[in-house]
């Protein structure tokens, strides 16, 4: 965190509030020449004409709002206003409170109205705007969260940070009724030294986007340990997860430390994967009657969550359970990870073929409500006997099992689980598989009663980058438990984004939304990164050589566009895009994996399919751009470790040569597949003109040909090639040897 001195923040008088966490719209275009509109009783501000579901759920506030576009900065100068900037999205549970409290009030409306011009941003829209105000409340305040709250000056320049504010003063916090005449008070008669700070504080910023390209190599092997040793300081062996609450998933963490056990079979790394997965999948954090995971356990032993749901933790998860699953065998990981598809494919699949981004915490103005249970309802809905069973199983019945969130009924619970079921099973003299049948009868009965519920709010942008992830599960997953129907989800989502993320020019984009894509929203890096990534897991799932090509062609795009020649590494946007305060580049692994540490992965990955040695290159400046950052807290790199693991080796490049759907083509894929053998790449090589254009892309290809027209494999470790075999086990043998 950069530290900015007394002298920057000089004349800033007011709290600072924790807080965390696009080319501009046209402003005609974006108000389509409206102001305003009024319809019946309602009055809307010009966010009415947004897409967004975010922008769209303030347009009846009375805060006079403007979209991110260049008449708000232009009235701004004009009028000598400061700008008020408000980051959320629209499944934020602390952004409705705030709305509710503040940007709803006339009062606080009319005070926001008179002194700012005030400018509401979606961040799943607008990610890049988001990650350096993000950045700039971090340096002012140590921490982040959403809504983020920024005041700058009307050329972006900021001089105050915060998150939630509520309207009045509470517990030390300055309300929205007494900032706002502060920061009056400070534009009227300080104004120099405002400018001054904000001036300043813009220096510090840049200053720490500059990341200077290192000489140094990293040793992967010393930066494994160091990981490890991180990971095992930090880990919870009461609890499991890392760190204390609130606990994040992180599943790249947990994939790297497979990774790690593979590699050196210390079971230590293990049994920490093992334990989180366990923890989670019984927590409060999973929803237990209708699957998928929800954002975060408040707590520290995963019972409370913060309820909303998103697609990328669907995606990461998904694919932690499936490696885990191969790496253990043991069915529970797999069935976490069906369960979780089963729920994205129910509830977040859209017609077009793509997935909405989130469901809200929220319902009826309270976070969680909507999962809750009372003992009441458990009886009304499965009757007494399964009642009291269900009740006992999920820990209705806890004291200290309360939302967490929420004002409201008390009386109300979290499913979660203490114990695995043959335990409990134990305990209650009961048959493990009647237990089990009865908890899953009984979850079935609840869901359906659940539905009758008001549904939480869906978000139904569809994102390139997170649809990306989730292609690259689906992928994953139809490999693993060798399912068609996984198999044809994700090939329908990867058509649906290579068809309608795609301007003329074939340029990515980033945002579809009502039945269009956003031809403004270029893509960022992390649209670039995450769907390359599915697009690898795609062609070998299907081996259909189009996906290939189309990852060969936005690597080529991605280079193209958002390389940094001279230090290395990827920016977050575009040489064409919107030039905002800095121009930034996103190493550290977060929520999800950062666009550089996905596109490490990706380029190995290129670089072996293809046998293309500059985009070995690239990946070794990739490298050498942050080796001091992850030489300094390699556990912040859990999805670079990864792709440095593969770069290193051991890592296989196996080629099959035969017919797409022969019985001893499928059985050598299958027998790949199964296992977990993360580091590799798998290239089927057909006869005639698929074959043909897979030499294209892969020039060695052209002599592996079938032996006496039998599958064949060719298995490649270290720049050097195997001997050709048609036997699967001795094909397996071979892709373990180091």
């Amino acid at each position: 965190m950069i530290k900015l001195t007394s002298k920057m923040l000089i004349g800033i008088t007011i709290f600072l509030f924790c807080a965390i966490m696009p080319r501009p719209l046209q402003c005609d275009l974006a108000a389509k020449s409206v102001d305003a509109k009024q319809a019946g009783d309602k009055q809307y501000n010009r966010l009415i004409n947004e897409t967004s579901p975010y922008l769209r759920q303030h347009a009846e506030n009375p805060v006079d709002w403007y979209p991110w576009c260049a008449k708000a900065f232009a009235k701004a100068i004009e009028e000598n206003k400061p700008i008020f900037l408000s980051i959320g999205y629209s499944t934020c549970h602390w952004c409705h409170v705030m709305a509710h409290e503040s940007f709803e009030d006339p009062e606080v409306a009319r005070l926001m109205n008179e002194m700012f011009v005030s400018i509401k941003v979606d961040r799943e829209e607008r990610p890049d705007i988001d990650n350096i105000y993000m950045d700039v409340c971090r340096m002012l305040t140590g921490g982040g969260g959403w809504p983020l709250t920024i005041i700058m000056t009307p050329n972006k320049e900021p001089f105050f940070a915060g998150t939630y504010i509520p309207k009045t003063n509470r517990y030390g916090r300055a309300g929205m009724l007494e900032l706002i005449p502060r920061i009056k008070a400070l534009w009227s008669y300080e104004k120099s030294k405002v400018l001054d700070s904000a001036s300043q504080i813009v220096a510090a910023l840049e200053q720490s986007t500059l990341h200077v390209k290192s000489n140094e190599k990293l040793d992967a092997s010393v930066l494994m340990k160091d990981a490890f040793r991180q990971f095992s300081r930090s880990f919870d062996h009461k609890n499991a997860g890392f760190g204390k609450a609130p606990k994040f998933p992180s599943p790249q963490n947990l994939m790297f430390l497979l990774r790690h056990w593979k590699q050196t079979n210390d079971n230590a790394a293990l049994l920490m994967v093992e334990k989180t997965l366990q923890a989670m999948r019984m927590g409060g954090i999973y929803d237990h009657a209708g699957f998928g995971f929800h954002r975060y356990s408040t707590d520290a032993d995963w019972v409370v969550p913060h309820f909303e749901k998103m697609l990328y933790d669907q995606a990461m998860l998904s694919m932690a359970y499936i490696e885990a699953w191969q790496a253990t065998g043991k069915n529970e990981y797999r069935e976490v990870a069906q369960d979780i598809f089963t729920y994205v494919l129910r509830d977040m699949k859209s017609p077009e073929g793509g997935f909405y981004s989130a469901e809200d915490a929220d319902t009826e103005g309270e976070e969680g409500a909507f999962y809750l249970w009372s003992i009441d309802e458990i009886n009304r809905v499965l009757g007494r006997k399964h009642g009291e069973i269900i009740t006992k199983v999920f820990n209705i019945t806890a004291p200290d099992n309360t939302s967490g969130n929420s004002a409201g009924d008390l009386n109300k619970r979290i499913l979660h689980l203490k114990k695995p079921l043959p335990e409990l099973a134990r305990e209650m003299r009961m048959p493990e598989q009647h237990l089990r049948t009865v908890v899953n009868i009984s979850l079935k009965k609840l869901f359906t009663a659940r539905k009758q519920r008001i549904l939480p709010h869906k978000d139904k942008k569809i994102l390139t980058d997170w649809n990306g992830l989730m292609i690259a599960a689906l992928a994953k997953g139809a490999r693993a438990f060798n399912s068609d129907y996984y198999k044809d989800t994700a090939r329908r989502a990867g058509d649906f984004m290579l068809r309608k993320m795609r301007r003329a020019d074939k340029r990515l984009l980033h945002i579809y939304n009502e039945g269009q894509s956003a031809q403004l929203s270029l893509a960022y890096v992390d649209d670039y990164s995450f769907l390359i990534w599915g697009l690898l897991e795609l062609y070998e799932t299907t081996f259909d050589v189009k996906y290939l090509k189309a990852a060969v062609n936005l690597n080529n795009e991605l280079i193209e566009h958002f390389w940094d020649e001279k230090n290395g590494g990827f920016y977050f946007t575009a040489d064409d895009g919107e030039k905002l305060l800095v121009r930034q580049k996103e190493f550290y692994d977060g929520a999800v994996p950062s666009g550089n540490s996905a596109a490490m992965l990706n380029t190995v990955k290129l670089a072996r399919i293809t046998g293309n040695v500059k985009l070995e290159n690239h990946a070794g400046e990739i490298s050498a751009t942050f080796a001091q950052l992850v030489k300094a807290a390699p556990s912040s790199f859990g999805q670079f470790l990864c792709g440095l693991n593969f770069a290193t080796g051991p890592s296989y490049e196996i080629v099959v040569a035969g017919e797409p759907d022969s019985e001893d083509t499928l059985k050598m894929l299958n027998a790949i597949s199964f296992g977990f053998t993360p580091n590799k790449v798998v290239i089927l090589k057909p006869e005639g003109k698929t074959g043909d254009e897979i030499s294209q892309l892969a020039k060695y290809t052209i002599d592996q040909k079938s032996i006496n027209g039998k599958a064949t494999a060719y298995v490649c470790l270290k720049n050097s090639c195997k001997a050709p075999t048609t036997d699967v086990k001795k094909m397996l043998e071979l892709m373990n040897e180091n």
